[in-house]
């Protein structure tokens, strides 16, 4: 019996997919699991019930339902199918390939529902779907406002513009906000690509947010030499907002940071 989450920011919307639910249960027989009215409480939800299904609506605020969609399938077991619900049916029509994923407008309809919940039994978690919502969020120019990150079993979000810097360490990107470090799964070159309005390459392993640079200053950089053991140089360090760490500055980025801290 396929296991059912609504996400919508308004309570009278849930109350509404709630009722259809319970209209088509005898068609479509179902668990609903819970409600959820946000995209952090969604995941927790998610993480914790693992629903087969979620219905999400599209336009909520702080996260686009797309973003939240990309998000979950970004999760381990690639996450449960989805099923967008909008207001806006020139989003649908713009965005979504009803071959792969479904969408229903509002006001919904009890057989209309039933017909999505039907057609998406078959690709929960599927390359087909991760693809399709990748290709609408391209579509409706969605931007990601936050990274999702995997820690002990829960995903989580957090907001790019609480980003500091970015740091490759290893297969791992070390992510910096003010209060703590995440560990985040990516490559550094991607992200570059997607945040160049948002990040600056400081150095060949590390983007520093832009809002985040107060300044630069001279420092002592470490450098690995097989030769004679480490070594020590001089060179430019940015000063950061909020923390006291300092990065260095390559000789190749020293020119793009120095004329945006003019």
């Amino acid at each position: 019996m396929p296991r059912i989450l609504i996400v919508d920011d308004e309570a009278p919307a849930r109350s509404r997919l709630t009722t259809l639910l319970s209209d088509i249960a005898a068609d479509y027989p179902h668990e609903l699991v819970g409600e959820a009215a946000q995209a952090q409480q969604a995941l927790d939800m998610i993480a914790d019930l693992s629903p087969d299904i979620v219905l999400l609506d599209v336009q909520m605020p702080g996260m686009t339902g797309i973003e939240l969609a990309s998000h979950l399938t970004n999760a381990e077991n690639g996450g449960p199918a989805v099923i967008f619900v909008t207001a806006y049916d020139e989003y649908a029509l713009k965005a979504f390939d009803v071959h792969a994923l479904d969408y229903l407008l509002k006001p919904v309809r009890a057989s209309r529902l039933a017909d999505a919940l039907r057609h998406v039994n078959g690709v929960r978690g599927t390359q087909t779907q991760k693809q399709t919502i990748s290709d609408a969020a391209v579509t409706l120019q969605t931007t990601r406002r936050n990274f999702s990150v995997q820690e002990r079993g829960r995903l989580l979000l957090v907001p790019v513009v609480d980003v500091i810097y970015l740091k490759a360490e290893a297969k791992y990107i070390t992510l910096r906000t003010r209060e703590r470090e995440y560990l985040l799964e990516a490559s550094l070159l991607s992200l570059e690509q997607e945040f160049v309005s948002t990040f600056i390459r400081v150095h060949r392993n590390a983007l520093v947010a832009r809002e985040a640079i107060i300044g630069v200053e001279r420092g002592v950089q470490t450098i690995d030499s097989d030769a004679d053991g480490d070594k020590t140089q001089e060179s430019w360090q940015v000063i950061l907002r909020g923390v006291d760490d300092r990065l260095p500055i390559s000789r190749r980025q020293w020119p793009v940071v120095k004329a945006l801290v003019k």
